[in-house]
């Protein structure tokens, strides 16, 4: 839908629930509007002064939004991957510039920390509110008019308070089968819970979320038909799929069609990283400058995938952004997007609990991005996804040089259309250590090359094991991830963000999983993690012969 053909959000508040229908307006945060009246003479609240704040002022030496290359430029030889082992990246100086934050300000509109470490209202400090709706503005592009900003202390609050605002006691929550753990824990204390939807390579299936919600029946379910998803669309935790525009408008007009709010947590929006190509096909390519300017920031973000709120014309999507993935988790700073009713009834909910993020936070982030401008925040992310995908290339490279990696096409499952690559127990690297496995060659594991986000999804082939026994997958899961535990390697195990296993009255007996991070160690890290993985799973593969 075109900016000029933009229309005010309906009304949805029929969603709200009974305990966010209840909050009221705090006492104290209700008179804070006054403070910010010129000549106002303020002796209502609690304030500490700010000549008592222990901090004269905060610098720091900031990294250029142009740190990081915006294409891989080594050679795609093994020789590449040695410079990257032996520490290139620490070879490099960061190149700096030095930033101060006072506590009183030269100029009455600068930030500073007087006011950010204040007591505040739940919503974004000036400066951060300003830049937050540019850039919801010109990169998400929201398909309705009357859309607002709010911050909170990263996704996973935000998560939190949009359960509280819309979910009573006894209702579902749709959530793709493979789904973010602290999501579900976070609701099924308050009687809330998941709801699953199958999945394939493009992440929820929409014709099993049509079937799903026609075919409700309230009665056998014991709970009446959701009427909130929550979604992770792109770089999909754990399985690292990404929506396509075509699935994510049928997931749209479904959600229209029976009334269903959407909450998109979307921390690796940023980490679209293409497709993984192998490294004896991987070529150098040009460097580009990338000093930020509009017009290469405009470039980049057409090639990303736009977010539900691109198509929500009707106000009903609730957008999650942080800044954990794009500058730090310790933040804690992140902000939802959505219609003014959901808003103000999130907003109500901050002020008695976490009141405001931080203002220390709050204050160095605000002055990083003002310090960058916009244009430099998008050359920094773009730098971002290129070191992701080198991560994500020399992690699945290390993979592939420890087993023999088969490709074959997936026909059914949560890979359904997609090349997956089958690892067998071969090895490659020395002719007895073949001989010794090859009577048994036997596929161990398989996997799909991210698209998107951190992380590899590994499903285990333990229907393979030679003592495999139907429904047997969680003890053999648990098995070899203790036997990886004690090897000194650790992945997260599957088990976890299975949204079925989580489902009351639910049984999940498929085969066993791992989702494995590229996102942090460093790269002889992972070599040597892969080395000792091939190690363990082999030997447990060959248990009981």
């Amino acid at each position: 839908m075109s900016v000029e053909k933009r229309t005010q959000s309906i009304d949805l508040s029929h969603h709200l629930s009974e305990l966010s229908k209840a909050r009221q307006t705090s006492p104290l945060k209700g008179i804070m509007k006054y403070f910010a009246q010129p000549g106002i003479l303020s002796l209502a609240g609690g304030l500490p002064s700010p000549a008592y704040f222990p901090v004269s002022d905060i610098s720091a030496n900031v990294l250029v939004p142009e740190s990081f290359s915006l294409s891989p430029t080594e050679p795609s030889t093994s020789l590449s991957w040695l410079w990257k082992l032996f520490g290139s990246h620490n070879a490099t100086k960061e190149k700096t510039q030095a930033i101060t934050i006072p506590k009183y300000p030269t100029v009455k509109e600068d930030i500073n920390l007087a006011t950010s470490l204040q007591y505040s209202q739940a919503v974004a400090q000036a400066h951060l509110q300003n830049f937050l709706k540019q850039f919801t503005s010109e990169v998400y592009r929201p398909a309705f008019e009357d859309w607002t900003i709010l911050v909170d202390t990263g996704n996973t609050d935000g998560w939190s308070r949009a359960v509280m605002t819309l979910c009573n006691p006894g209702e579902g929550v749709l959530c793709e089968e493979w789904t973010y753990p602290s999501a579900v824990a976070s609701m099924i204390p308050f009687n809330i819970k998941p709801v699953p939807v199958g999945m394939d390579a493009l992440g929820m299936k929409s014709d099993d979320l049509e079937n799903l919600l026609s075919q409700w029946d309230p009665v056998s379910r014991q709970m009446p038909r959701p009427h909130v998803m929550y979604i992770v669309p792109v770089g999909q935790n754990p399985s690292g799929s990404t929506m396509s525009v075509a699935r994510k408008k049928q997931i749209y007009d479904i959600c229209v069609k029976y009334d269903v709010i959407i909450v998109e947590d979307d921390p690796y929006y940023f980490l679209q990283l293409g497709t993984y190509i192998s490294k004896d096909d991987r070529f150098p390519g040009a460097t580009p400058s990338g000093k930020p300017s509009a017009d290469e920031s405009k470039r980049y973000l057409s090639t990303l995938t736009p977010s539900f709120l691109n198509f929500d014309y009707e106000g009903r999507v609730i957008r999650l952004d942080t800044f954990s993935k794009t500058i730090a988790p310790g933040s804690r700073l992140g902000w939802f997007t959505c219609n003014p009713v959901f808003a103000e009834r999130l907003e109500r909910q901050g002020e008695t609990t976490a009141q405001a993020p931080c203002g220390f936070g709050q204050a160095v982030i605000t002055k990083i991005l003002t310090h960058w401008t916009y244009d430099g925040y998008i050359r920094w992310l773009r730098g971002l996804r290129t070191e992701y995908q080198q991560r994500r290339d020399f992690f699945i490279d290390c993979l592939a040089d420890e087993f023999h990696l088969h490709e074959v096409p997936a026909v059914s499952g949560v890979w359904e259309g997609c090349i997956v690559y089958q690892a067998s127990s071969q090895v490659k690297k020395s002719t007895g250590m073949t001989e010794k496995y090859s009577a048994r060659n036997r596929t161990m594991f398989s996997f799909v090359p991210p698209v998107a986000g951190m992380f590899v999804w590994m499903k285990l082939h333990l229907d393979q094991h030679p003592s495999f026994v139907p429904g047997d997958e969680d003890t053999l899961e648990t098995k070899l991830w203790t036997k990886l535990a004690e090897n000194g390697v650790l992945f997260g195990p599957g088990w976890m963000f299975s949204a079925n296993a989580m489902a009351e009255g639910s049984d999940n007996n498929d085969s066993g999983h791992f989702r494995i991070s590229f996102s942090n160690g460093e790269f002889t890290d992972f070599k040597k993690a892969i080395t000792i993985f091939g190690r363990v799973i082999r030997e447990f593969f060959q248990e009981d012969l």
